[in-house]
């Protein structure tokens, strides 16, 4: 607890018992790790708060329990949700009066509405709407690939684009692929899993299946995209910093009309044989200033994982910064 301390109290509107009970959780844990990721100590009395803690810390504290009571009218909560609404905002957010998520966009599936959560999702779903071509590049866990999924879904659903195709480079197997057993699908199943996980929780595995089989949905290697003209289809080319600079040049110039690509990534984390440059790295610094193209750049502070993974990337990027200032040791004989 810090030594400055503060008293916020307040009272929750429009008080429901069942609503308070989910607000709270089995057990008071929602409160209770709400208190451990703001360092505040929450007491109360039913709907009359009283935090205890830095003045910025309980006033984001009151502004969370007011935004996750507003939640508990549409959905029941759980402790995956409050880290997210933890995680969505940073502190000064939080503080702010206007702490409501300001964003009307929202993704329709058939398991219901898709919201994108904090101010860097909601700029690279609006991003993906308004440009044909869209790069998502960041740290693994900050809803890339998954809010890439329900942006070819909804625009599918509103009969947009006629199909989706999910795209991966298979590094691991070297695109050479015929020695797997099964069709082409089953080949790369396991490359694209994140991809169909995705599909799956938004369409429900059976209209998914449906959809493969009608080819409405298809799934191919990057190397199978050579050649090929894709207009009225919904692409998403995922693990893009694995291809090469000249996969990357094949796969942009496929895009055909009523066409949108969305190409996910995470520069530090390349599988390529040494020496080969990365297709994402190259793309940055040719595409950055080109009209009608969306870059969307995510930071460890996206991430909407669990909260171990966003201080594993922090570690990893502190390790890094700190190496390649480094001075090389001079080799003694």
């Amino acid at each position: 607890m810090n030594t400055s301390t503060d008293i916020q109290r307040f009272t929750l509107d429009s008080f429901e018992a069942a609503r308070f009970a989910n607000l709270c959780g089995q057990y008071d844990e929602h409160l209770r790790l709400i208190e451990q990721r703001l360092d505040i100590t929450i007491r109360n009395r039913g709907e009359q708060f009283e935090l205890l803690g830095s003045r910025e810390q309980t006033r984001a504290g009151e502004q969370l329990i007011r935004r996750l009571y507003r939640e508990t009218k549409h959905a029941d909560l759980t402790p995956d949700t409050v880290h997210l609404f933890l995680q969505e905002s940073s502190m000064q957010e939080l503080s702010s009066p206007s702490s409501a998520p300001t964003s009307s966009v929202a993704l329709r599936t058939r398991k219901g509405a898709i919201r994108p959560r904090g101010e860097n999702q909601q700029n690279y779903v609006k991003s993906i709407l308004e440009h044909d071509i869209n790069f998502g590049i960041g740290p693994a866990g900050t809803g890339k690939t998954y809010l890439a999924v329900a942006c070819a879904v909804d625009a599918l659903e509103r009969e947009l684009v006629q199909r989706i195709l999910l795209v991966r480079p298979a590094v691991e197997a070297g695109e050479k692929l015929g020695f797997l057993p099964g069709d082409l699908s089953q080949k790369i199943d396991p490359y694209l899993r994140p991809l169909y996980d995705a599909l799956f929780e938004m369409l429900g595995v059976e209209h998914v299946t449906r959809l493969i089989e009608k080819q409405v949905i298809e799934v191919a290697p990057l190397a199978y995209m050579r050649g090929r003209t894709l207009s009225n289809s919904f692409i998403i080319l995922d693990e893009s910093q694995n291809t090469t600079v000249e996969q990357m040049k094949m796969f942009l110039t496929r895009i055909g009309f009523g066409s949108t690509a969305v190409i996910t990534g995470d520069i530090t984390q390349v599988d390529l044989p040494r020496g080969t440059a990365s297709g994402l790295i190259d793309v940055i610094n040719i595409l950055d200033e080109v009209p009608g193209i969306g870059f969307t750049f995510f930071k460890s502070t996206d991430v909407v994982r669990h909260p171990l993974v966003q201080r594993i990337v922090e570690a990893y990027e502190s390790h890094n910064s700190a190496k390649s200032h480094t001075p090389a040791r001079e080799l003694r004989p």
